[in-house]
């Protein structure tokens, strides 16, 4: 058996126990480290964006931060440092902290990408869109318009959705919307970083420019009632064999009344019963993703 403690080995113990504890306490705290940003730059986070980022080549990059990881995290990691070696990215393993200041707290998942910003690409700069040798009005070509959406959630998840169903272009109004921030990019889960995105000036100009090409312009409503003098169908009934624009409108106020007298349809999502008031509609993203859905899966079938 070990020897007792005396009161006076006893004292001393508590007493150099609590000089370690006060000094502990005394400690400053060590603050995040101060990584200066290269000018012009921004802080992309989140697994899927980062990885597209440094494999499609769109954007400028200039350092790769990832958390000093153990177990399951080491595989991405290491996946990581092979697609920043490749692209020539210095890789920088630092702490959880580090990350979490250098995204300002949102969920980075181990992963923060310096780079350059993205822009959304004019319609004068855009590529012809392949419509055949003769350009087939009949041609099933799906365009998705959005009249400002200012939520950068909302954006990426409409990205999200158009990129999965199959819409071939997505075009944006330039005044009051959300720009390409790396929060559109992660809610997008990555898909920003694969597809382009364009804007216009002048959404109303451009969808007459395209009505006169022979294109179909649809707009959406949430209640039937809304629509002034325009035909409403439920986009279970909708069927079409030509170009055409889904009109999406802002978050809090839908489609513009300007924006409304150039559609030709307007689709309503039909709701599964009877609606308590103010439970009367649909975030804008996921009612989307329900109007794209019914009309991409037309064109799937049709190209069978």
């Amino acid at each position: 058996r070990g020897a007792r403690q005396g009161p006076t080995a006893k004292r001393e113990s508590r007493s150099s126990w609590e000089g370690d504890f006060l000094k502990a306490r005394k400690r400053p705290e060590r603050k995040p480290l101060s990584i200066e940003r290269t000018k012009g730059s921004e802080i992309l986070f989140g697994i899927a964006p980062c990885s597209l980022a440094l494999s499609e080549s769109r954007r400028d990059l200039f350092r790769l931060f990832l958390k000093q990881s153990s177990g399951s995290q080491r595989l991405v990691t290491s996946e990581f440092v092979l697609q920043a070696t490749a692209r020539g990215v210095p890789v920088h393993h630092v702490k959880r902290r580090e990350l979490d200041a250098l995204c300002r707290g949102q969920v980075h998942q181990g992963v923060c990408l310096e780079a350059t910003p993205l822009r959304f690409k004019s319609l004068e700069e855009a590529e012809k869109p392949d419509v055949g040798h003769e350009e087939s009005p009949n041609q099933q070509l799906v365009w998705l318009a959005l009249e400002q959406i200012q939520d950068p959630m909302n954006l990426g998840a409409l990205l999200r959705s158009a990129y999965f169903l199959g819409v071939d272009r997505v075009v944006t109004s330039q005044r009051s919307s959300c720009p390409l921030t790396p929060t559109v990019s992660k809610a997008s889960s990555g898909a920003m970083e694969v597809f382009d995105v364009y804007s216009t000036d002048d959404l109303r100009s451009f969808l007459k420019a395209k009505t006169a090409e022979g294109w179909e312009v649809v707009g959406t409503v949430s209640n039937p009632e809304d629509a002034e003098n325009i035909p409403v169908i439920s986009c279970l009934e909708f069927r079409w064999n030509k170009p055409i624009i889904i009109v999406i409108g802002s978050e809090g106020d839908g489609l513009s009344l300007e924006t409304q007298l150039l559609c030709h349809r307007m689709l309503a999502i039909p709701p599964g019963r009877a609606l308590h008031p103010g439970i009367e509609s649909l975030n804008v993203s996921v009612a989307t993703g329900i109007l794209l859905h019914s009309i991409c899966s037309q064109k799937l079938r049709h190209g069978d």
